[in-house]
């Protein structure tokens, strides 16, 4: 092995040279930094293992909250919190039947990140 990859540290390059067209290239298609802070917080929101366990859940089935908390040996209040997170960053939605309020992914996009994000890690 080479000595930057034994100490974890990053290669550089030996010159300073600047590539002013690669340069003005990654300027005119970076999203703006709106785009860019509130694709950061979507991403936040995978950073839990409850709510990754919650989304596993409903990729089978439309469920209510006592139902996911049942499924994962965890507290209704604690289940109640995580799908209000899940609600307001638009990854599951819930439809009121009776008393029940019964939750499902928003979409299809939910399943994709989560199986790119799969993918991912399981590559060597």
């Amino acid at each position: 092995m080479k000595d930057y990859e034994e100490k974890n540290i990053c290669e550089t390059c030996e010159s300073t040279e600047v590539h002013e067209n690669l340069i003005r290239f990654v300027e005119e298609s970076m999203p703006a930094e709106t785009e860019l802070y509130d694709l950061a917080e979507l991403f936040k929101v995978f950073g839990d293992s409850t709510r990754i366990r919650i989304l596993f859940v409903l990729f089978e089935a439309e469920v209510c909250v006592y139902d996911i908390a049942e499924a994962l040996n965890m507290t209704q209040s604690a289940i109640s919190h995580q799908l209000k997170i899940l609600k307001q960053n638009k990854l599951i939605k819930g439809r009121r039947e009776g008393k029940h309020i019964f939750y499902s992914l928003a979409d299809d996009h939910v399943r994709s990140i989560i199986a790119e994000g799969r993918e991912h890690i399981e590559e060597e």
